[in-house]
């Protein structure tokens, strides 16, 4: 583990999109001599709120606290909103957040050969999507209660509209353009060769139902992917009902150990 009190810059300029605001990540890295590791942290909230401030319900602590005291440097990123532009825009804006992470790795001692993506609800979605890209840099994928197919997302709990969060996403129902629709659903894209992936869902989550994560699961390993699937009894969406974060956090963690720690060797 590493010691030290964290460093965390704020507010890092990754990419300017001209007509739009500008790109900014935060950047969580341990204290003493890298490089390190980097998890590219994916913000949930539907696609239509959220920041890269917020990482669930639990305390900043027991999450980008635990990644950098375990040795990660996390860069959590903010992307544009539904309300902003449609997909891919938040896609392509992560994509960016990577190619920074690997430009800017010497100037901040991070491994740019060693880059986990971890997401959230909407933020899982991206965050897998990222990592199925064709030659990604991305080596392993966490991917938490994210829709896996936009074509089977329930009403959400709260409406938003109309229109619904992923019409506001794809800018068409997606009952109205099936193609749009699978290009934005991670259980479409999966592959042989996509880096390994663990997905966690709760059992009770009536937002992004855990069938998402199942069904993703399941088509990730028909294609040779090492997938890890955890089902959390009594969970909600964003971990409503869990008590404690080390249910989740330290499988997670236990997944990067292996996975980087493989990389590294």
């Amino acid at each position: 583990m590493a010691s030290g009190t964290p460093r965390v810059d704020r507010d890092l300029v990754f990419a300017t999109v001209l007509g739009y605001r500008p790109l900014t990540l935060d950047l969580h890295r341990p204290e003493g001599p890298g490089p390190f590791p980097v998890v590219l942290f994916v913000h949930g909230g539907g696609w239509l709120v959220g920041s890269r401030r917020t990482f669930c319900f639990f305390p900043a602590a027991e999450t980008f606290g635990r990644l950098v005291a375990e040795g990660w440097a996390v860069a959590s990123v903010d992307y544009r909103l539904s309300g902003e532009a449609v997909f891919p825009a938040p896609l392509d804006d992560l994509r960016a957040g990577l190619q920074w992470v690997i430009a800017e790795a010497t100037a901040y001692d991070l491994d740019a050969n060693a880059i986990a993506v971890w997401g959230e609800s909407a933020g899982g979605q991206l965050a897998a999507l990222v990592a199925l890209d064709p030659d990604t840099a991305i080596r392993a994928a966490v991917d938490w209660y994210g829709p896996s197919d936009l074509a089977d997302v329930p009403a959400a709990p709260t409406p938003v509209g109309p229109p619904s969060r992923e019409a506001r996403l794809l800018g068409v129902e997606p009952s109205d353009d099936p193609d749009a629709t699978r290009a934005a659903s991670p259980l479409h894209h999966a592959h042989a060769g996509a880096p390994p992936f663990l997905l966690a869902h709760g059992l009770d989550d009536q937002a992004i139902p855990h069938r998402h994560s199942e069904r993703f699961a399941a088509a990730l390993r028909e294609t040779g992917v090492d997938v890890q699937l955890q089902l959390v009894p009594g969970a909600g969406h964003i971990w409503s009902g869990l008590d404690d974060s080390a249910t989740v956090m330290d499988p997670a963690v236990a997944f990067l150990h292996r996975v980087f720690g493989s990389l590294r060797r």
